[in-house]
């Protein structure tokens, strides 16, 4: 598979060209500025269509190496097609709200996380020996933890990338990515500040359809690098020894189970053999009792009619 395709006509429908209003705009962001239309900044698409291409390149890449990506976006329109890329590319997400010290103070994150999945196990227990009122109160903890955390519980460590949505509102998520070195690709409006953003997208992060269209390249790009790395472990793992010796293993346990099945039809040849004889001989043993039994009719017979 190839990066997922996208056109330009794509990225106008979409309306990713569009910015903010003039008086909301942040210089930093003069250089990714196409002009200004009634009053609203346009976002220069000939820059945006190679960056990103650039940053499809970046995620596969991470993905393909076996890297987790964390999707942050806690926006209103973004939060549930955040969630729902990241769980169809097999990634974790932050759609809630973003909690400090969420990468540079994981430890902490962690035991929350923890608590969580104890949670979710009591709950899930059919007798679990607490009264409803002690439910109520340990659902609505639950419930809690799992708007805030329930996207990257399954995480198990830091992230190897950051996909943001709105830099404004994600700035503390950027700043800890920043202290730990985590790169970050990030989509920034005519209003954003690029700092921190090491694999920048110029536009719209507000409409609904550009940011479906942000994450729905991610996404495949994320798929096409699990792919690659699937399809190279796979090569990887036919021709190891490790697995030949697994074979080996396998044959001989097939062998010795056949053996074991001939041992066993021998055995019960030979015990149905012995059981036979046994029957012929009670047979045989009866037949000679019957006889004993006629004998002594016949003597007892004889003696009478003497």
């Amino acid at each position: 598979m190839a990066l997922p395709n996208y056109t330009m006509k794509e990225l106008l429908e979409a309306g990713i060209h569009f910015g903010h209003q003039l008086n909301r705009w942040n210089p930093k962001m003069e250089s990714y500025l196409f002009g200004e239309r009634n009053g609203i900044h346009i976002i220069d698409l000939q820059q945006t269509y190679p960056l990103i291409q650039n940053a499809l390149k970046v995620i596969r890449d991470i993905a393909a190496g076996g890297g987790r990506v964390l999707f942050v976006g806690t926006k209103r329109q973004a939060q549930k097609i955040i969630a729902e890329s990241a769980i169809n590319s097999g990634q974790y997400f932050m759609n809630h709200r973003w909690l400090g010290g969420t990468l540079t103070n994981w430890k902490t994150i962690s035991k929350s996380i923890v608590r969580l999945k104890n949670y979710d196990e009591i709950l899930n227990k059919e007798d679990s020996g607490l009264t409803k009122k002690e439910l109520v109160g340990i659902q609505r903890q639950r419930d809690k933890l799992e708007a805030s955390l329930g996207g990257i519980k399954d995480m198990g460590g830091l992230p190897d990338a950051l996909f943001v949505i709105d830099t404004n509102k994600e700035h503390i998520a950027i700043k800890e990515a920043n202290v730990l070195k985590i790169p970050v690709i990030a989509v920034i409006d005519s209003n954003s500040n690029p700092d921190g953003v090491d694999f920048p997208i110029p536009g719209n992060d507000d409409a609904t359809r550009a940011i479906s269209l942000y994450c729905r390249l991610m996404s495949e790009s994320i798929l096409d690098g699990l792919q690659v790395s699937f399809s190279e472990s796979g090569k990887d793992i036919g021709a190891s020894d490790q697995i030949k010796e697994e074979l080996n293993i396998t044959d001989k346990s097939d062998e010795s189970v056949e053996s074991d099945d001939k041992n066993i039809e021998s055995k019960d040849d030979s015990n149905k053999e012995v059981s036979l004889e046994k029957e012929n001989k009670d047979i045989d043993i009866a037949k000679e009792s019957i006889n004993e039994s006629e004998d002594v009719s016949v003597s007892d017979n004889k003696e009478a009619d003497k």
